[in-house]
């Protein structure tokens, strides 16, 4: 009985990838990593659409969705994915983060990261720290979600 009150005082997290990429290492190494920052993770898989991630987020109504993609195609399918999860009134305060290999060169410009932040999303992780940025923002959300 103590877990499950335990789980139900955990912070919630999605975890998800894009429509296009089918990588799923990723998402596992991302569930890893925020189970250990005290998540509850709902890894979705991989291809997942920008419609059953949305039902997802409405479903177990987390604290963090993090999308990442490793195929290259993020910078072209992430600004439907943000669009359509700042629609929903429910998801509009939900920290969204986006992080991988965003496109095909693997080196992000500065305006398309600019640009994602400007749709929507809280932070963007596409450098070679980008773990190491990742889990910095972990430990300053959670601070602003305990203070």
């Amino acid at each position: 009985m103590r877990t499950i009150g335990k789980e139900l005082n955990k912070p919630r997290a999605v975890v998800s990838t894009i429509a296009s990429d089918a990588h799923t290492w990723n998402l596992v190494f991302l569930q890893l990593l925020l189970e250990e920052y005290g998540f509850t993770v709902r890894n979705l898989g991989a291809c997942v659409p920008v419609e059953e991630l949305v039902a997802g987020c409405l479903k177990e109504r987390p604290q963090l969705l993090v999308l990442s993609t490793v195929n290259g195609h993020g910078l072209i399918e992430a600004p439907g994915y943000i669009r359509q999860v700042r629609e929903r009134a429910e998801l509009r305060s939900l920290a969204v983060v986006i992080g991988g290999k965003l496109n095909v060169e693997g080196t992000v410009a500065d305006d398309d990261i600019q640009m994602l932040l400007r749709l929507g999303f809280d932070g963007v992780f596409a450098t070679a720290d980008s773990v190491r940025e990742f889990q910095r923002f972990l430990t300053h959300l959670g601070r602003a979600a305990a203070g």
